[in-house]
C-alpha cells in the first residue's frame, strides 16, 4: 500500500513530504510488517527525518539488519543473503549475473542436493552398522563408494574448480607495467583503459610516481597500474620512482614487461614478468622473439590478444552459458573442508571398525555444508557474514 504524506515534527511543522510504503509481513522482504519512507532525498531532509523518528523510538539499523532478518524469518538462506552483497559490491556485469544466480537461489541448491545425498548415504552406513548379518558388505560398500564419489565428490570438485574465476570476478586483480623509460607504458595504460589518463611524451622519464587506473577484461575488473621506467639513474625523484615500481610488480597479480620493437637495449626483462610485451612493432626491428605479444599501441594491432592472453593467465574460462561459480572464500573454505571430510570417510569403508567413523565424518561434511546455507547453530558465521554488510541492508 502506497499513500502520499507529510511528516511533521515534534511541533507539528511539516519536514518534508513523501511517499509511504507499508509492506505486510510475511510478502515483505524481511518476513515481518515493514514500512519504507520515500523523501525527496536531500540529506539535511533526510537527517531531520531519522531525528524525529528516533525521537518516536526507532533505532538505527545496524550493518546488514534487513537481509538478517530475512534470514532469520527464512525468506533467504545465508548463501543467497551474501549473494546481497554480492549484487552491490559486483564491479561488472559479469560479476552481477553470477550475483544474480545466487540470489535465486541457485547456489543453495546445489547445496541442498549435496546435503540430501549425504544424509541417504549416511543413512545406509548407518544402517549397515545395525544389520552386521548381511553377508553382501563388500559388493554394498563398493557400491556405495561408488555413489558417493559420483554424487558428492565429484560435484564439490567441480565446483571448487570454477572458485579461482568466481573469487577473481569479485576480488579482482593487480597489473603492473614494467620496462625501460618511453617504450609506451602510459600509452599502453591509456590504450586498455579507454581513457587518456596517463601523460605520454617522447621524452624519457615522462612517469615517475605510479598511475592507477581501473578497467575490465573478459568482465574480470583489473587495477592497471603505470610504472616509472625501469633505468640507472642520479635523479633522486627518478631513483624513488623506480624503486616504487619494483614494489608494485612484486606484488602485483600480473606483471606485463613492455618493451620497444625499434630499441633492441629494452628488449631483456631486468625482472620477473608474467606476459612480455613487444610495443611499436609499427616501425622497423629485427627480429623479435616467439616470446612476445607484438602490439602496436598507436595502431591498436595486437591489443585484442593481449586482453586474451591476460583473461586466460588470470583463469577465465569461455563458456557460452556460463555456469554457477563458487565467489565467496568462505564457501571455498567450507567446501574444501567438507570434500576433506568425505574422503577421509570413504578411506574407513572397508574396514568393520571403521565404520562409525566414516558415518561421523560425513555427518560432520553435512554440518559444513549446511553451515553455507545458515542451517543449524551458526550464529558467529551469521555476525561475521553481515558485519561486511552496508549499514541497514
Amino acid at each position: 500500500m502506497a499513500t502520499l504524506d507529510a511528516w511533521l515534527d515534534h511541533a507539528g511543522e511539516r519536514l518534508d513530504q513523501g511517499i509511504t510504503l507499508y509492506f505486510p509481513g510475511p510478502a515483505s522482504y524481511t518476513g515481518e510488517d515493514v514500512v519504507e519512507l520515500q523523501g525527496h532525498g536531500g540529506p539535511v531532509l533526510l537527517q531531520a527525518l531519522l531525528s524525529r523518528l528516533y525521537e518516536l523510538g526507532c533505532e538505527p539499523a545496524q550493518a546488514g539488519e534487513f537481509t538478517r532478518r530475512a534470514v532469520e524469518h527464512g525468506k533467504l538462506d545465508l548463501s543467497q543473503a551474501e549473494a546481497v552483497a554480492a549484487c552491490i559490491d559486483a564491479a561488472t556485469v559479469r560479476a552481477g549475473k553470477q550475483a544474480q544466480r545466487q540470489l535465486q537461489g541457485e547456489f543453495g541448491i546445489h547445496i541442498d542436493r549435496l546435503m540430501q545425498r549425504l544424509t541417504s548415504l549416511v543413512a545406509h552406513v548407518e544402517a549397515s552398522l545395525d544389520f552386521p548379518e548381511e553377508e553382501i558388505r563388500d559388493l554394498y560398500f563398493s557400491d556405495l563408494r561408488n555413489k558417493m564419489v559420483e554424487t558428492v565428490v565429484a560435484p564439490i570438485k567441480e565446483m571448487l574448480a570454477s572458485a579461482p574465476l568466481g573469487e577473481r570476478l569479485f576480488e579482482g586483480a593487480t597489473v603492473a607495467l614494467v620496462g625501460a623509460p618511453n617504450v609506451g607504458k602510459s600509452s599502453l595504460l591509456n590504450a586498455l583503459s579507454g581513457r587518456e589518463r596517463a601523460i605520454v611524451s617522447h621524452l624519457e622519464g615522462t612517469t615517475r610516481d605510479l598511475l592507477d587506473v581501473d578497467f575490465e577484461v573478459n568482465g574480470i575488473p583489473l587495477r592497471l597500474t603505470d610504472t616509472a621506467g625501469l633505468r640507472d639513474s642520479h635523479d633522486v625523484v627518478e631513483i624513488e620512482g623506480v624503486r616504487r615500481a619494483l614494489q608494485v610488480a612484486s606484488t602485483a597479480d600480473v606483471t606485463l614487461f613492455v618493451a620497444d620493437a625499434s630499441r633492441p637495449d629494452t628488449w631483456s626483462p631486468s625482472i620477473h614478468a608474467d606476459l612480455l610485451l613487444m610495443n611499436k612493432v609499427d616501425l622497423e626491428s629485427g627480429d623479435i622473439p616467439d616470446e612476445y605479444i607484438q602490439l602496436s599501441v598507436i595502431s591498436g594491432e595486437g591489443l585484442n590478444e593481449l586482453r586474451s592472453r591476460l583473461a586466460s593467465f588470470l583463469g577465465d574460462i569461455q563458456m557460452g552459458d556460463e555456469g554457477m561459480m563458487v565467489t565467496h572464500e568462505r564457501h571455498r573454505l567450507v567446501l574444501v573442508e567438507a570434500l576433506e571430510c568425505i574422503e577421509s570417510g570413504l578411506g574407513c569403508l572397508g574396514n568393520e571398525e571403521l565404520l562409525d567413523l566414516a558415518a561421523m565424518q560425513w555427518r560432520r561434511a553435512w554440518g559444513l555444508l549446511a553451515g553455507i546455507l545458515g542451517i543449524g547453530d551458526v550464529e558467529y558465521i551469521l555476525d561475521r557474514v553481515f558485519s561486511e554488510f552496508c549499514i541497514g541492508k
